[in-house]
This record gives C-alpha cells, sequence and structure tokens, in this order.
C-alpha cells in the first residue's frame, strides 16, 4: 500500500507549511513539490541505489508520498537496475508485453528520515532563494538613489557596507579622495547597480557619482521636491568642487537662494556631507551667454562671444579675474565647460586688447601696398 506522508515527514504540519509558504513568501506550491519530488529522487539513489530509476510524487491536497521503481520490460535481462524479465512483469500484470514501462511502488525501510530531512533542506533552501529574490527586487527599485549604509570592514580595493538586509561595495575607485572609512561609520551612498551573486544581492555604490549631489540636494531643498526648482546640469570633480546649475519655473522663487538656503545653511550640511567639497550654485540660462558667464562664478565676466555652432565661447575676464576664472589647475574653467556643454577660451582685458592690437596691425601690414623697387625708379 502507498504510505501515507506522516510516516515520512508530518502529514498535516508539513502541507499547512507550504500553503502558508506560498501565502507569505510567494512561493509557488506546485513547484515547491517538484523540487522536493526531485530531490527525494536523488536522496534515495544516494542512500540506496545510485543506478536505480525511480520516480517519487507527493500528493499536493492529502500529503501522500509515492516511491515508484521504473524498469523497461525485456525477454532477457541485461540491467537489473533498469529492466525487469517479461516473466516477472507477468507476475505483476499479464498485459505487459516487452518494450512496456512498468511502475511498481516501493517502500524503503528508513525512507522517512531521509525524506524528511531532503524536503527541510528544499524548503529552507527555497525560502532563501526566494527573500534574496524580494530583497533584489526591492534594491533594484534603488538604482541611482541615495541610501545611508554602515561601514563593515575595509579590504585592499574597497570597503563592504551593511545596506539593511542586504550588502553593499564600494570600490576604492568611487572613494571621495582624502576620505578614511572606519568600521560602523555611517556614510550616504550612491547606488550605481544592484548585482545577483550566490550570497544574495550585493549593491554596488559610490562617493563620486553627480548623481549623489543632485540626491542630496533634492533631500535637502523642498522646492526642488516639489519641482518648482529643476537641476539641469552637475558638473563634479569629487572631494574638490562641484557646480550645479539650478532654474525655477517661478519667477518668484530665486532658485539659486532657495539652493544654498538662508545664511547657506541648506548647501551647508551638504559640503558636511561630502568632506568640505566646494559647491557651487549657480542660475542656470536658456542664453549660453548667460549661462557661460554664470558657470564661470566665482569670477567676474566682462564679454562672452559665443559660436553656436561650433560650441565655442570666448571668454573675457578683468585682469585681476583671470586666475579666478581659470582656477587653480584649471579646475573652474573645466568645471564650467562640463557644466554647460561649450568649449571656453578665457583671457584677460589686457590679453584680449593686445591680441585685437596685434591684429589691426596685421590687417595694416597686409592692406599697405608694396614697397617700390629700383627697377620701377
Amino acid at each position: 500500500m502507498r504510505k501515507k506522508v506522516e510516516e515520512y515527514i508530518p502529514e498535516v504540519e508539513f502541507i499547512k507549511a507550504l500553503d502558508e509558504l506560498e501565502k507569505e513568501k510567494g512561493i509557488d506550491k506546485a513547484v515547491l513539490l517538484d523540487a522536493i519530488e526531485t530531490a527525494l529522487v536523488a536522496s534515495y539513489k544516494r542512500n540506496y541505489d545510485n543506478a536505480a530509476n525511480v520516480r517519487v510524487t507527493i500528493n499536493g491536497e492529502t500529503g501522500e508520498i509515492g516511491v515508484y521503481s521504473i524498469k523497461r520490460v525485456v525477454e532477457v535481462l541485461d540491467n537489473p537496475a533498469e529492466e525487469i524479465e517479461l516473466e516477472d512483469a507477468w507476475k505483476i500484470a499479464t498485459y505487459y508485453q516487452p518494450g512496456d514501462i512498468l511502475e511498481e511502488q516501493i517502500v524503503p525501510k528508513g525512507f522517512s528520515r531521509i525524506a524528511a530531512q531532503a524536503a527541510k533542506q528544499v524548503v529552507v533552501q527555497r525560502i532563501r532563494e526566494a527573500e534574496r529574490g524580494m530583497i533584489y527586487d526591492e534594491l533594484s527599485e534603488k538604482e541611482n538613489e541615495v541610501l545611508t549604509a554602515v561601514v563593515q570592514r575595509e579590504e585592499r580595493g574597497g570597503v563592504y557596507l551593511e545596506l539593511g538586509r542586504s550588502d553593499g561595495f564600494m570600490s576604492a575607485s568611487e572613494f571621495i579622495p582624502g576620505e578614511q572609512y572606519h568600521v560602523n561609520d555611517r556614510i550616504k551612498v550612491y547606488v550605481l547597480e544592484v548585482r545577483k551573486t550566490t550570497k544574495g544581492p550585493q549593491v554596488v555604490v559610490s562617493r563620486t557619482h553627480p548623481g549623489l549631489i543632485k540626491r542630496l540636494f533634492e533631500f535637502e531643498v523642498p522646492e526642488i521636491q516639489s519641482g518648482i526648482v529643476q537641476i539641469k546640469s552637475i558638473a563634479r570633480e569629487a572631494g574638490f568642487r562641484t557646480k550645479i546649475a539650478v532654474h525655477s519655473s517661478d519667477m518668484q522663487i530665486d532658485p539659486v537662494g532657495a539652493c544654498v538656503g538662508q545664511r547657506g545653511i541648506r548647501v551647508e550640511r551638504i559640503v558636511q556631507e561630502l568632506s568640505n567639497e566646494k559647491i557651487d550654485v549657480i542660475e542656470w540660462s536658456q542664453d549660453p551667454v548667460t549661462f557661460i558667464a554664470n558657470a564661470l562664478s566665482p569670477a567676474k565676466v566682462l564679454m562672452v562671444q559665443a559660436n553656436e555652432e561650433e560650441k565655442t565661447a570666448r571668454v573675457i575676464v578683468p585682469d585681476n579675474q583671470l586666475s579666478l576664472a581659470i582656477g587653480k589647475e584649471g579646475q573652474n574653467a573645466r568645471l564650467a565647460a562640463k557644466l554647460t556643454g561649450w568649449k571656453i577660451d578665457i583671457k584677460s582685458q589686457s590679453q584680449s586688447l593686445e591680441a585685437a592690437m596685434a591684429s589691426d596691425v596685421s590687417e595694416e601690414e597686409q592692406a599697405a601696398p608694396a614697397s617700390e623697387t629700383p627697377e620701377e625708379l
């Protein structure tokens, strides 16, 4: 007779447990039963007869388990593990013919303990897989967002972080230059990617990505959250300086003032989070001349000559503003170019005048008539 599941796994508890898993974890009961049946076949072969050809079934309603030996009916026996002689098959039923498949239920001694263990392993594994899947789905929605992470350990090449129910990793290339991370430090990180690994989802994060600046301003500035102020572009050299261009759809709202905050409190909080990285908040303009002039802040600009076809601009600044406009090692000019998307050539007022005078002299020389030769005299 077919043995009930209670001789292998407690019947009521087992079926109820599968039903609960389906409801709470979203694990398909049919898929789980199929996985357990496969595991029981492997367990049977491992513990009884590795060469045997068997099939295991579990009734999802009653919890009954059936173990069946599968053999092909033959006239001459060659492989006892997979074949049965015709005469032996007729002892079970006289309608068998050579080539038929005969399934005979068997009840292996001590299989109840093996079945319970195999079923438990499958269920635990599937629960873990389901939880990892849910965590992965949850974290995938966090890509391009900012999360608070706790430093777990630092290793050569990066730091490992705790992000709630998952782990994160930040490579050394994503460190803000000059920052040092210690165990239990809490830092804000930008989520670059969520990867599936054998140990569960791993979140790859950054502290250098411009997106971190964008999200931090969204957290700090209510006008950005409401959509009144928009971030148009960001240029960043992490750890040193960032330029952010903002625009307001409401003429009565000063976008720069909203981002900086009263007495600079809003931008200061972001600066502190980024280890005192300098941040220039400038007003975006649809007019490239105005936008380029603003982008070179804090330098004052006298004139901008823009070539829209080539997206190049010639900028003239007061003599005492040239070094400020260019910045240390060209940083201010470089960030302004990234922010606007224009190639910018900066000249001081005196340099521009000298270039203009030289150009006039050159033009006069070209326009003057050639001197008379001796032959002409």
